[in-house]
């Protein structure tokens, strides 16, 4: 029980930094939504050869959605930590455990062993689930 306890505190700050990582990963497309902006304002290219404005306006709602996109998976990872280190939401924690596998590679890793540890049916019982009856033969 006590080693349960740990692993699911190391998990929660594993998943701390994971969600660090991928704030920081999200930043990334800002240089996409200075190009667009650039692209709408006209000082993007030479004056007669300009893109047009729906370039801009592409290169905008990608930037943004990818920025979203990330910021709310760090947002939900951090969540998953801090209910990890709290022993609540377990399907909630197991669901972004999953979802963490698309992180190539540290998401992968730290989602596959965050699953394993809430297999467990000792881990089952700290988040309050019943204790699973023992089969006889």
């Amino acid at each position: 029980m006590n080693d349960d306890i740990q692993q699911l505190n190391l998990l929660s700050i594993f998943h701390y930094v994971i969600a660090g990582i991928i704030a920081l990963f999200g930043c990334f497309p800002v240089f996409h939504l200075v190009m667009g902006a650039l692209i709408l304002t006209g000082t993007f290219g030479e004056r007669g050869n300009q893109p047009p404005a729906f370039v801009g306006l592409m290169f905008i709602g990608v930037a943004l959605v990818l920025m979203l996109m990330m910021w709310a998976m760090a947002v939900a990872v951090w969540i998953a930590g801090d209910r990890l280190k709290q022993h609540t939401s377990y399907t909630y924690c197991l669901v972004v455990a999953a979802l963490a596998c698309t992180f190539v590679p540290f998401g992968t890793v730290l989602g596959v062993f965050t699953i394993i540890v809430l297999m467990r049916p000792s881990v089952k019982t700290l988040f309050g689930y019943p204790t699973p009856p023992i089969a006889s033969s």
